[in-house]
């Protein structure tokens, strides 16, 4: 998101950040967020991940606790999301994990669910530059 007056996807995921948590009483670790600029269609696609991500580990999960990182580097931008949830067993699958998945597959990239039955979920998103 760059340009103007618009915010930085940093600032847009904090922001975000703290309104699902202070709305859903979850704690939120915010372990990294981009410092550069981000293309805006990656940003678009992160910003659409992380609320499809989010909207199921508050309607599914049970979460105390959820964990975000987003960096952009070198190789590209990935994503992860945790949650210590009731996780789950076997393949991912769904209408929200498939529009997660096309996010990335329209970046040239990958998604990935794993869940571990009381364990929670992790949600690893990556793309390249």
């Amino acid at each position: 998101m760059r340009g103007g007056r618009s915010r930085s996807l940093a600032q847009a995921l904090e922001e975000h950040l703290t309104e699902w948590a202070e709305r859903t009483g979850t704690v939120v670790e915010i372990w990294a967020l981009p410092g550069g600029d981000v293309p805006p269609r990656a940003a678009r696609a992160v910003l659409a991940t992380l609320g499809e991500a989010l909207s199921n580990i508050e309607r599914h999960s049970r979460a105390n606790i959820v964990s975000v990182a987003v960096t952009l580097g070198g190789g590209g931008l990935r994503m992860t999301v945790s949650d210590d949830g009731a996780g789950f067993s076997g393949p991912a699958a769904g209408r929200g994990i498939a529009a997660m998945r096309a996010h990335f597959a329209d970046l040239g990239g990958t998604l990935t669910v794993n869940g571990v039955v009381g364990g929670g979920t992790t949600v690893t998103a990556a793309a390249p530059r």
